[in-house]
């Protein structure tokens, strides 16, 4: 039999919780940590849309990136995504910044997407940097970002040079860019705000800022290969939703 703590702790193996940032709240938030599970629901986000859908099918447990708590409840309303997965006896596990700096998490698997070799984890930070198989234009590797990642609407900063060597980080990063630049020729993230793509602009460096979501979502879900593997008694479903998000 799998318990929810089973599969916190096999997560807390190769993505220790003690790793989280300071203002993270990864690990079990709801439920039972004794309680068995044999249906369990994945997905970027805690959403309404995915804790009713883990509801309906019956679900023991909800495993997202990010976190379906990040600050103190103040009120908990029966249409909230919290209430849903109580209320059902469901519970939720999380795995946010101990999974993206994670040996084999959110950012590996991103530079694998991406087709980056070599890769190796920038000390002190959340990225990754890797290497193309050859180098490319800024414009044919927006592209191939856009393209792997199905992003619309994806932004980047203009360069001349040639792009060979990459640095990575899912979801927001941005503030990591003055780092990425001393590793890299440039850094892949998610969101970017204006003055962070300015600023990197100024100092000639090249940044695609290609969507949160983007960035994570398929990152995050390629752990389900993995717990396929380990927990051959609970069936892992990927939650049918798409980027909430909409550009054209």
């Amino acid at each position: 039999m799998t318990t929810v703590k089973n599969i916190y702790d096999y997560i807390n193996s190769i993505a220790p919780y003690c790793e989280q940032e300071e203002w993270d709240n990864s690990g079990h938030l709801v439920g039972d940590f004794r309680a068995e599970v044999k249906k369990c629901v994945m997905a970027l986000d805690a959403t309404k849309a995915v804790c009713s859908y883990a509801r309906d099918i019956g679900a023991d447990l909800v495993l997202t990136h990010h976190p379906i708590i990040f600050s103190g409840i103040k009120e908990l309303k029966a249409d909230s995504a919290v209430y849903i997965l109580a209320n059902s006896g469901i519970s939720a596990l999380c795995a946010h910044t101990n999974f993206d700096i994670a040996n084999g998490g959110i950012n590996d698997n991103l530079a694998s997407l991406l087709g980056l070799k070599n890769t190796e984890h920038i000390e002190n930070s959340l990225l990754v940097v890797g290497e193309l198989d050859k180098e490319m234009s800024i414009d044919d590797f927006a592209e191939l970002v856009s393209d792997t990642l199905n992003v619309s609407g994806i932004r980047f900063t203009d360069t001349e040079k040639l792009i060979k060597k990459v640095a990575v980080g899912g979801g927001a990063c941005g503030e990591y860019a003055e780092i990425a630049a001393k590793y890299a020729d440039c850094f892949v993230t998610g969101d970017m705000k204006y003055h962070e793509m300015l600023e990197a602009s100024e100092n000639g460096f090249c940044v695609i800022s290609a969507g949160h979501f983007e960035t994570e979502n398929e990152a995050f879900l390629m752990l389900k290969s993995k717990l396929d593997k380990i927990f051959t008694d609970v069936e892992f479903l990927i939650a049918p939703v798409q980027n909430p998000i909409k550009s054209v």
